[in-house]
């Protein structure tokens, strides 16, 4: 949960303004406009696996060894 306390003679203005750059950190604002509209399940896994970091395997690493030492 987000909370912002006034700092001294801090305007209302100032303290939405601090507001929503907190809630911008913490994500909030990106979760709220996906879930805003309906999103497809193909969509849903596209974008899971965009954000999801990629493991790179070797390229025949197996074959290429006994290769190199003939």
């Amino acid at each position: 949960m987000i909370k912002v306390k006034s700092r001294g003679n801090e305007t209302a203005e100032q303290m939405l303004r601090r507001f929503k750059k907190m809630c911008e950190k913490e994500g909030l604002t990106k979760d709220i406009k996906r879930i805003a509209y309906y999103e497809k399940p193909s969509e849903k896994k596209r974008r899971r696996a965009r954000t999801k970091p990629r493991v790179f395997k070797p390229m025949g690493s197996s074959s290429s060894s006994s290769n190199s030492s003939r």
